[in-house]
């Protein structure tokens, strides 16, 4: 599995015009992306990554603390697309990203093992088109892979 990790003072989700989620920070907006071998551990494995990520700030400096300590809410959303591949030609492939069937299962998987930690978890929509918009507070953006 895959995520994109994004600080946050605020950020939503909107389908077809309706907020779908939404959070305000500090706190973490989420995308994540599922590949063929991900497993339900995987995604339990990255939720108890996402909620002990020390990257939020402590009095607005720094970088110590995590969503677990200050009970920082996320905001998950699927992407397919950073299993995309664009190191051939110019037009990305995408066949290292699982199939919705797959995909939604480990991502709905990872929202709940969040939850089960404590966490206040908001969500986009499965499949939609969605757009997202948000504050990206520093800017502080990191990778994760599990």
């Amino acid at each position: 599995m895959r995520a994109v990790v994004q600080r946050v003072t605020e950020a939503r989700v909107t389908v077809a015009g309706e907020t779908v989620g939404a959070i305000e920070g500090p706190g973490l907006c989420v995308l994540v992306g599922v590949t063929h071998e991900d497993t339900p551990a995987k995604a339990a494995q990255l939720a108890r990554k996402l909620w002990t990520l020390r990257i939020l700030p402590v009095n607005g400096e720094g970088v110590e603390q995590s969503c677990s300590d200050i009970g920082g809410p996320l905001l998950v959303i699927s992407q397919f697309t950073l299993y995309g591949d664009a190191r051939k030609g110019r037009r990305p492939t995408w066949t290292a990203a699982a199939p919705g069937p797959v995909a939604e299962p480990l991502v709905d998987e990872v929202v709940a093992q969040l939850r089960s930690l404590g966490a206040k978890v908001e969500t986009g929509r499965f499949g939609a088109d969605m757009q997202v918009a948000l504050v990206n507070d520093g800017p502080f953006t990191v990778l994760v892979e599990v």
